[in-house]
């Protein structure tokens, strides 16, 4: 997988401490849950901010998808917590 633009947002964004980055996606992870597990392994910022993966959002190339769904050749991942309406 080529570079992939990394963006976090709201409590996930304060969690790591940056609002996005750009990485290279190892080989072997080929699913956002795969990610989430691989980013969760980077550092104790990371950690803290996926720890309860679960409840994590994903957005590939700004479409909503669930956590089995392939990497592809998605540009841009967004995570983000649940969201609640007001």
């Amino acid at each position: 997988m080529a570079a992939v633009k990394l963006s976090y947002f709201a409590w996930v964004r304060e969690r790591i401490g940056k609002t996005e980055e750009t990485i290279v996606v190892p080989e072997d992870v080929r699913d956002v849950g795969q990610l989430i597990d691989w980013l969760s392994g980077r550092g104790e910022e990371y950690a803290y901010a996926f720890e309860n993966a679960k409840t994590i959002r994903a957005a590939l190339d700004r479409k909503h998808v669930k956590h089995d769904a392939p990497l592809g050749d998605a540009r841009e991942i967004a995570f983000f917590p649940p969201m609640t309406g007001g």
